[in-house]
C-alpha cells in the first residue's frame, strides 16, 4: 500500500489516442482452388445441407488446426433477367442477394421491394446496378476491424476455356482509387470502394465490383466472366447462375481464383496517464525492508537525503481501490533533487 497518493488532473494528466495497426493478408489461389484433395471436392472446402454458401479453410476443415478464411455465395436480384421460378435454387439466390443488400446498403424507401441494388458507382441512385454477383465474405480472423482502403486485390482467371482459366494471365480487381476519400462512400454497412480492372483507373471507368471495408465483404459482378466457359461443361456464367446450384457456381468461381490479398486493420484505443512525481514526493519506499531498526538501509550518513527507487506505478480509484499496475523496465532513482513524469498507457 502506498504511503501517499498523487491525484491525476483529468484535463492535463489524462489523454486518449487511437492507433491503427496493419498486416498483409495473402491468400494464395492454391488454397482456394485445390491444394488439398481433387478439385472441386477439396477437403478444405465445406458445403452445407442448406446449400446457400460454402466455406473455405486453410487446412482440411475437419482438422482442429483449420482456420476459417472466407465464405462464397452467388445471387441475383429478383428484377434480374436471370430470375425465373424454374431456376435451380432461384429463391435462395434471390434471398442471398437481398440479404447482403439489406445489410450493406439498406433501403430506398420506394414502393418497389425497397432494397438498394449493388452498383458500379458511389451514388446508389439505381443506375449501373449489378444484379448478378458473387459474394466473398472474409472471416473476421483475417480482416480484424476492417480492410485497409486501397489495398484490396483479387485476381481471377478470364481465360476463355475452363481448362485453362489463367491463359494470358489473371485479371486483377482492385480498389485502386479508395485511398482518396472522394472515391469511397458510406452506407449502413460501412464504407465501400469500387473495384476496377486497372491499377490506374479513371473515375469514369466502369467498376466491376465493390469492397465493403468494415464488413470485410467483396461483391463482384458476374459480367466479369461473360466471355468465358465458367464450368467444365462449357456453360457461360449466365447458364451456371440459372441451372447450377449455388455450391456448384462457387466451385467454378474458386476454379478461376488466382490470388487474394489485402491489408487488415486493428484499431487500438489507448488512455494515457502522465504520472507526475514531484521533487518532494515519493522519496520513501513502502517496502518494509526499506527500514532496519527505524533506519533507512540505503543511507550511510544520517544527514544524507532520502532515496527511493520506483519500480511500479499503481492507478487507484477515488476510494483507494487499486485498478491497474504498470511495471518499469528498470528501477528509477528518486530523491528530493529530481522530478519524474511516468507515462502509463492502457490499451483496450
Amino acid at each position: 500500500m502506498p504511503v501517499q497518493f498523487q491525484p491525476l488532473n483529468a484535463s492535463s494528466d489524462v489523454t486518449t489516442t487511437k492507433t491503427l495497426l496493419h498486416e498483409v493478408i495473402p491468400i494464395t489461389g492454391s488454397i482456394v482452388s485445390g491444394t488439398y484433395g481433387t478439385f472441386p471436392n477439396d477437403d478444405n472446402i465445406k458445403n452445407y445441407s442448406h446449400g446457400m454458401f460454402q466455406s473455405v479453410y486453410d487446412y482440411p476443415y475437419l482438422s482442429s488446426s483449420a482456420n476459417h478464411i472466407f465464405d462464397i455465395t452467388v445471387g441475383y436480384d429478383e428484377e434480374s433477367g436471370l430470375s425465373g421460378s424454374g431456376n435451380v435454387q432461384n429463391a435462395k439466390k434471390i434471398n442471398m442477394y437481398n440479404q447482403f443488400a439489406q445489410v450493406l446498403l439498406g433501403y430506398t424507401g420506394s414502393t418497389d421491394d425497397g432494397v438498394r441494388k449493388f452498383e458500379s458507382d458511389l451514388i446508389l441512385d439505381g443506375t449501373g446496378a449489378m444484379k448478378e454477383v458473387v459474394f466473398v465474405n472474409f472471416s473476421r480472423l483475417l480482416t480484424k476491424d476492417q480492410i485497409k482502403k486501397g489495398t484490396f486485390a483479387l485476381s481471377v482467371g478470364t481465360g476463355s476455356t475452363y481448362a485453362d482459366p489463367f491463359a494470358g494471365g489473371a485479371l486483377v480487381l482492385q480498389d485502386a482509387l479508395a485511398t482518396d476519400s472522394s472515391y469511397y462512400a458510406s452506407t449502413v454497412g460501412g464504407d465501400y470502394g469500387l473495384l476496377y480492372t486497372s491499377s490506374s483507373p479513371s473515375p469514369t471507368d466502369t467498376a466491376v465490383g465493390n469492397v465493403f471495408y468494415q464488413a470485410g465483404i467483396a461483391v463482384i459482378t458476374a459480367s466479369v466472366f461473360d466471355s468465358v466457359e465458367y464450368n467444365s461443361a462449357g456453360d457461360s456464367i449466365v447458364d451456371v447462375l440459372v441451372s447450377s446450384s449455388i455450391s456448384g457456381a462457387c466451385d467454378d468461381f474458386r476454379h478461376r481464383t488466382y490470388n487474394i490479398s489485402f491489408n487488415n486493420t486493428t484499431e487500438i484505443n489507448s488512455k494515457i496517464y502522465f504520472c507526475r512525481v514531484a521533487n518532494n514526493k515519493f522519496n520513501y519506499s513502502a517496502n518494509p525492508t526499506y527500514l532496519s531498526g527505524s533506519q533507512i538501509r540505503i543511507k550511510n550518513v544520517a544527514g544524507d537525503p532520502p532515496i527511493s527507487y520506483i519500480t511500479t506505478v499503481g492507478l487507484y480509484s477515488s476510494t483507494g481501490e487499486l485498478l491497474a499496475t504498470a511495471k518499469l523496465s528498470e528501477p528509477l532513482r528518486k530523491d528530493p533533487t529530481n522530478e519524474l513524469v511516468l507515462r502509463v498507457r492502457l490499451d483496450y
